[in-house]
């Protein structure tokens, strides 16, 4: 891409819709940043039970949106089991990467959350028969190097932080693989445009999932843990986080592209720097900032490349991620 073309896309793009746009993405990457913050203090307050802290959110979701659904009156326009299985994988999703805090250091979490890209590309490819330029693929190889680096830091080369930060590591990847799929499902969902019953059925379902699985995993955790006023207010951040999070995040998918968008969330890996050297006191390794900078130019590259989605060819679709840290991308595709 030359500079001519680079001037041109900002002219053409920069107004005060492009503005508004900006902050509400610096919002939802805001809300990322600090659920993976509340996320990180919960697991360092000794409380092990990452099922519960997501059930909250799900339930808060079901109860705001449920009630719209059942104040319209109308039926479904996605079979329910289609969202029981949506609800079962993004608490899959949720339940992996919150588990990872307790072995791995909010930095590397929040930048290995970028692998959820890579396996979204994948499963569009062969899934839906998306085609992507060699551009966008070559910004997906730089982001997976740049992710790379961060495996590389924890390995020991660089002191990632965290008992066991490959344990860590690699909750996270098998959390974004359930997020991806949660894409697909998600894609499928939004081309119906109805947000509202996309985020209560996920909320519903995500809820029940979510109260069967730790009924069998965290009881005893959960009997063990000294409960604070701090532990509390981690859990009720958390909870706020996450539901601004899935609320305003298909709002701004709606309204933007991928550049826009994803120019915008990728503050929330900065964001997650800032509270790990100011809050936790810890030093971050320079290959820490090498990745960043690797992951931003491959964002930079995919987005920079993609073709803006016509509104009525049929071609375009929408793909949402959810993660906070279940830190969640979102992002738009054409063919």
């Amino acid at each position: 891409m030359n500079w001519v073309h680079t001037c041109n896309w900002w002219r053409n793009h920069c107004s005060l819709r492009t503005v508004y746009l900006l902050f509400l993405g610096q919002l939802v990457s805001f809300s990322l940043a600090l659920s993976s913050f509340t996320s990180s203090l919960v697991a360092n307050l000794g409380v092990d039970a990452p099922l519960t802290q997501s059930s909250f959110n799900y339930l808060a979701l079901a109860l705001v949106y449920g009630s719209i659904l059942l104040y319209r009156r109308q039926k479904l326009r996605i079979p329910w089991y289609l969202y029981l299985l949506l609800g079962v994988v993004d608490v899959q999703g949720n339940y992996l990467v919150n588990k990872a805090y307790q072995f791995s250091s909010i930095t590397s979490v929040t930048l290995l959350d970028c692998f959820t890209i890579a396996w979204v590309i994948v499963l569009t490819w062969f899934f839906l028969g998306t085609r992507y330029s060699i551009w966008q693929l070559l910004g997906a190889v730089v982001c997976v190097i740049g992710l790379g680096l961060v495996l590389l830091s924890d390995a020991g080369v660089g002191g990632g932080g965290g008992s066991k930060p490959l344990l860590g590591d690699t909750l996270v990847i098998a959390g974004t693989i359930f997020f991806a799929f949660s894409n697909v499902g998600e894609e499928y969902c939004v081309k119906k445009k109805d947000r509202i019953e996309v985020v209560a059925m996920i909320g519903l379902y995500g809820f029940l999932t979510s109260i069967v699985e730790l009924s069998i995993l965290e009881l005893k955790s959960l009997e063990s843990t000294r409960w604070s006023a701090d532990i509390i207010l981690a859990l009720a951040g958390y909870t706020l986080s996450q539901f601004s999070f899935y609320t305003l995040a298909p709002f701004v998918l709606n309204m933007s592209g991928a550049t826009l968008f994803n120019l915008s969330i990728l503050t929330s890996d900065m964001w997650a720097v800032v509270v790990r050297i100011f809050f936790y006191h810890q030093q971050v390794d320079w290959l820490y900032y090498l990745a960043f900078s690797v992951v931003v130019i491959g964002l930079i590259i995919y987005s920079l490349t993609e073709k803006e989605p016509a509104p009525d060819d049929g071609n375009s679709y929408q793909v949402l991620s959810y993660d906070e840290n279940t830190e969640p991308r979102i992002q738009y595709s054409a063919n």
